[in-house]
């Protein structure tokens, strides 16, 4: 792992919380989009080097909706940015961490991304990403 790519917060409302950001940060998201597959729209902020992704649920069966339901708003995930997702997987697996989806999906901001089980990660769940070559 190279470094954190991102820190994900799940928000009710991703309008709201962009305005509340924009004030935070003093610039606006520098992208939205929205990850049907994953049942959310997201925007991003930069921070100096830092990302933050907020994360709105865009249907009720979503990992955010759940998430937010049990939780509330906040802290979602830490993703970490990593040269060769593949090869984390497996380093991980031999590890003894749990990955939630052991073949890589495409998620937002151009990034292959896979998860590890809280579970096995003291109560954080970790998100690895990998930048997709265009």
């Amino acid at each position: 792992m190279r470094k954190i790519e991102h820190i994900g917060i799940a928000v009710k409302n991703l309008k709201e919380s962009n305005l509340l950001f924009e004030k935070l940060f003093g610039a606006p998201a520098y992208k939205e989009e929205e990850v049907a597959s994953e049942g959310v729209k997201t925007s991003f902020f930069m921070n100096g080097p830092n990302k933050i992704e907020l994360l709105e649920a865009t249907n009720d069966d979503s990992p955010i909706a759940k998430f937010i339901e049990k939780k509330g708003e906040g802290i979602h995930h830490i993703a970490f940015d990593v040269e060769n997702i593949y090869f984390e997987i497996e380093r991980l697996k031999a590890e003894g961490f749990v990955v939630l989806n052991e073949i890589p999906k495409k998620g937002a901001d151009n990034k292959l991304v896979a998860f590890l089980h809280p579970k096995t990660t003291n109560g954080v769940l970790i998100e690895l990403c990998q930048e997709i070559a265009e």
